[in-house]
């Protein structure tokens, strides 16, 4: 069995499941997915369970860790949005530059003082904290639901600030290992130096492969996600070979690149991103934390734990404060900058490589170094992880829960019932990608995200995390089926709605429901028939009230005929709702009904016939 655990493949095997199963015991306890990432790797590492043994990957872990970042930083390319980001420009612009010195001198100045480190060795581990990252930023914002600003700054922060920090990181390891002579000139070369071949690769990488995005006949059908993953490691692997350390610059330039170009392919394209990232992540934590050994984290002692507090109650807030002077932010929102700043990945990734060239250069502290890292990022994310909501609700940040609704569509039938909707008081943002809807729902005044509903940033924009309901209405089951699905991925205590074919199709009810939504009683056909319809003949929208009651005469939709009436909303006791094929009508319910006004007479005897009334009471 000892000579089975120290063959490479199982080893990476037995971190990837181990990894994903913490990610999902983290998720049905709702905790941050890195902390059970990092318990996992210490009990099944060399220095308790022993089973985890990333020795035996040799040089072979390097490869998998760049691999894995260039995946995971092209991913967070992809998420971001320049339209949003230049709202906040001016704060991530210091943070990253501004910050990225604070933190290296803070850093530094902390861990020679406690610790009594050389000065050498305190300056790299003050570049090796400047990153923060977008794999454990991004899920604890989730949890956190803060307000839009702060989130966007937090985000772009995570991203950027990984390939400032690494090459500051790489620089000043070059610097160290360098002779004495030359030294100021070489590191000014070689940040210049990683940053211009970065940002060159990765602006042509990512424009050829947009390229290939905007011509849907350049990409057989099911390729384009693979053919994305192979260009994103292709481009950081070239960057690092024409100068090494260049590859994040690259791919997160490519990412962004990519990101904002116009394809159908996008909306899958993050979402196989994500799902991959989610795998990187959880085995490069689990194989990087099995690395460490804990009599070096001990030997730290409480001089350690000091240095790291001191990063989080001195560095941090420094850093934000000098970074937001003159920006408008509130105090609050610099205050909840400065208490969240958790170090993931790429710390731990670059930590890593540290301690192996400084063993191989003769140079005494790397498994210290390395140890201390990893006592930044454990600290960091299980103290601020576990804080950050408490942190936001103190003060006032986290977003109010179950406000409104999110409908994915905006043809007429979707913004009748948006409309119904509104009526009862409730706020609704549509999203959809046809430019000609969009623009007919802004009219009618309506907020609407133009995006696909199945990509991440359509979303975050929608804050479908903190809406009472989203509702899948568009005139494609599948569409609105996987809609749900991500809603729920995001935000697993929002209700969602979906429209089915009233035929048998490729969604069944049984599916829906195990998905944990309701069904629409209007079908997706319906949908989209009325739509089609209202745009050749005039259409009227009513409300009508429930008479009898539940238990005895109660009106019912048991043969409702489709093409004399749309049925859209219910309310009861002043809450709307959209309706639901198990609806069950209550004295005094009112519905909103969409009908041709031509039928406007037939519509009125069919409800009345089924127990309803114009009228209240």
């Amino acid at each position: 069995m000892g000579h089975a655990l120290d063959q490479a493949p199982l080893v990476a095997a037995m971190a990837m499941f181990a990894g994903v199963v913490s990610q999902v015991v983290a998720r049905h306890v709702d905790v941050p997915g890195i902390v059970l990432l990092l318990v996992a790797g210490v009990v099944l590492g060399p220095d308790v369970a022993n089973v985890i043994r990333p020795e035996a990957l040799g040089h072979g872990l390097e490869g998998v860790v760049g691999m894995a970042v260039a995946v995971i930083l092209f991913e967070g390319g992809l998420s971001l949005d320049l339209r949003v980001l230049r709202r906040q420009q001016r704060p991530i612009r210091r943070l990253v530059l501004v910050g990225s010195i604070i933190t290296s001198l803070g850093g530094a100045l902390f861990a020679h003082e406690l610790l009594g480190w050389d000065w050498r060795r305190a300056l790299l581990f003050g570049t090796l904290v400047i990153v923060t990252g977008p794999t454990v930023i991004n899920p604890l914002l989730r949890r956190v639901h803060a307000s839009h600003g702060v989130e966007t700054i937090l985000e772009a922060e995570g991203i950027f600030i990984d390939a400032v920090g690494a090459t500051i990181a790489v620089v000043a390891l070059e610097v160290l290992l360098a002779p004495p002579g030359g030294r100021l000139g070489t590191a000014i070369l070689g940040v210049g130096m990683r940053f211009g071949v970065g940002t060159l690769v990765g602006l042509v990488g990512g424009a050829a492969l947009a390229v290939l995005f905007r011509f849907r006949s350049a990409l057989p059908e099911g390729l384009a996600n693979v053919t994305a993953l192979a260009s994103a490691i292709m481009i950081f692997e070239a960057s690092n070979a024409l100068t090494p350390e260049s590859g994040i610059t690259a791919v997160i330039l490519a990412g962004m690149v990519v990101g904002h170009t116009r394809s159908h392919d996008l909306g899958e394209l993050r979402a196989f991103k994500e799902q991959l990232t989610v795998l990187l992540v959880a085995t490069l934590f689990v194989l990087l934390a099995a690395d460490v050994r804990l009599v070096d984290v001990r030997a730290l002692g409480v001089r350690g734990g000091l240095t790291v507090l001191a990063l989080i109650v001195v560095v941090r807030p420094a850093n934000v404060l000098a970074s937001t002077l003159g920006t408008g932010l509130a105090l609050r929102e610099k205050a909840f900058l400065a208490w969240l700043a958790p170090r993931g990945i790429v710390a731990a990734a670059v930590s890593s490589l540290f301690a192996q060239r400084m063993d191989q250069a003769g140079i005494a502290g790397g498994p210290a170094m390395r140890a201390l890292v990893f006592l930044v990022i454990g600290t960091t994310v299980v103290v601020q992880g576990m804080t950050a909501g408490a942190v936001a609700s103190l003060l006032g940040l986290r977003l109010p829960r179950e406000i409104g609704y999110a409908i994915l569509g905006a043809h007429v039938a979707a913004r009748k019932l948006g409309a119904a909707l509104r009526q009862g008081g409730e706020e609704v943002v549509l999203i959809d990608t046809n430019p000609d809807s969009a623009r007919a729902a802004e009219e009618e005044g309506f907020k609407v995200v133009f995006g696909d509903g199945l990509d991440e940033r359509a979303l975050v924009k929608a804050r479908v995390e903190s809406r009472r309901a989203c509702v899948g209405a568009t005139t494609n089951e599948s569409v609105n089926f996987l809609f749900a699905r991500k809603v729920h991925e995001r935000a697993r205590g929002v209700a969602t709605f979906v429209a089915l074919e009233r035929k048998e199709g490729g969604v069944s009810e049984d599916m829906v429901k195990q998905s944990r939504a309701h069904i629409l009683l209007a079908g997706a056909a319906e949908l989209g028939t009325w739509s089609a319809s209202a745009g050749k003949k005039p259409v009227g929208a009513r409300s009508w009230w429930a008479k009898g009651d539940a238990a005895g005469d109660a009106p019912s939709f048991a043969e409702l005929p489709p093409e004399l009436l749309l049925p859209l909303t219910v309310t009861r006791r002043e809450v709307a709702e959209p309706l639901g094929r198990t609806y069950r009508a209550k004295s005094g319910d009112r519905i909103d009904v969409l009908f041709l006004e031509e039928q406007e007479k037939e519509v009125a005897a069919w409800l009345q016939q089924n127990g309803w009334s114009e009228t209240a009471g």
